[in-house]
């Protein structure tokens, strides 16, 4: 039996609006499981009408069409990360409305590799976007939406090519149904050197590992002129404690200093060396009999420097190689007077 188009035309146009409707059901956070296999997981973004993002327990997003997948009844509609945003936002006793971080994390299985993530610890849903600048060349990196105390990796790059790493254009636009002013857009262009991961890495708990944290919505700041006032008329700053060191005191950079990867070899001897003295400083006045300085053995530019300048010392009765069989060549014993 054939039908005609005129009788095809409504059930068509019922099935479309239906398929439209079923698209718009689904919002960012819906815990979602896939019809056709065995897999499940959050939308963590809107592609278009009829496409979703759906990121599953091994936090990869998963670009899927909406007839694809059904809602999970029962389960709080949430990232595994984030908080509902509108639910949760009117619950919450205390609005938050700084702290969205750009965090900077070492890949776990390859060292010379990072991982850039958006962290929005406010109570704002921030509409964020990264868009890489290199050679006169664009590229858009990542564009969607950050619900309140959620992390998303948004860029990877290796540590050995940190001087041609792009320029960062981040841009930001900060919402909520809250009775709260929200703040201006951000825009920030950023290109990134060394000495920006100076800092000591701090732990995230939404990423779960130590990483660089870089504010990208700091306060301004605000200048108190009693205080800029008081500044001119310090007292002369006492005397620095220093504190006792230990025994041993490894000097190998990777002991000293977070960002180490980032640092170049003049760089690492000066802060070797610098801790070096700190510590030798420490020991004179503290009295000790001896000290022990680990330095290894490489290719002996530390361990020179560091002779050199205990031959120097006043302080100093004599020096030797410590235990050769623990250390070999690579440690210096410090007999003090």
């Amino acid at each position: 039996m054939k039908l005609e188009f005129a009788t095809l035309a409504p059930v068509l146009k019922s099935t479309i609006v239906s398929y439209k409707l079923l698209n718009m059901k689904f919002k960012l956070g819906d815990f979602v499981r896939f019809v056709e296999e065995s897999r499940e997981g959050y939308i963590t973004r809107i592609i278009d009408d009829a496409t979703v993002g759906v990121t599953d327990a091994d936090d990869f997003e998963i670009p899927v069409s909406a007839s694809k997948i059904t809602y999970v009844h029962g389960h709080i509609s949430a990232n595994k990360n984030q908080v509902n945003n509108e639910e949760q936002a009117e619950k919450s006793v205390e609005f938050k409305d700084k702290g969205f971080y750009l965090v900077v994390a070492d890949d776990q299985r390859a060292g010379s590799v990072v991982h850039f993530h958006f962290v929005n610890e406010t109570s704002y849903q921030i509409l964020a976007s990264l868009t890489t600048e290199k050679a006169g060349k664009y590229k858009g990196e990542y564009h969607g939406i950050l619900l309140p105390n959620s992390i998303i990796k948004i860029y990877s790059a290796s540590l050995s090519e940190l001087d041609v790493w792009p320029i960062f254009t981040i841009q930001a636009i900060f919402y909520t149904p809250q009775n709260s002013k929200p703040p201006e857009p951000l825009v920030i262009n950023e290109k990134f050197k060394a000495k920006d991961f100076s800092g000591h890495k701090k732990q995230v708990p939404l990423l779960k590992q130590e990483a660089w944290l870089i504010q990208l919505d700091k306060p301004e700041l605000k200048i108190d002129a009693q205080k800029l006032k008081e500044s001119f008329f310090k007292t002369p700053e006492e005397k620095i404690i220093l504190e006792k060191p230990s025994k041993e005191i490894d000097l190998h950079i990777e002991k000293l200093r977070d960002d180490f990867q980032f640092l170049t070899p003049a760089e690492i001897l000066d802060i070797q060396l610098g801790h070096f003295k700190k510590s030798l400083d420490g020991a004179i006045v503290h009295k000790l009999g001896s000290i022990v300085f680990i330095h290894g053995a490489g290719n002996g530019t530390l361990r020179h420097e560091i002779h050199k300048l205990i031959s120097k010392n006043p302080q100093v009765k004599t020096f030797l190689d410590a235990r050769k069989e623990k250390f070999g060549y690579g440690a210096t014993e410090v007999i003090l007077k």
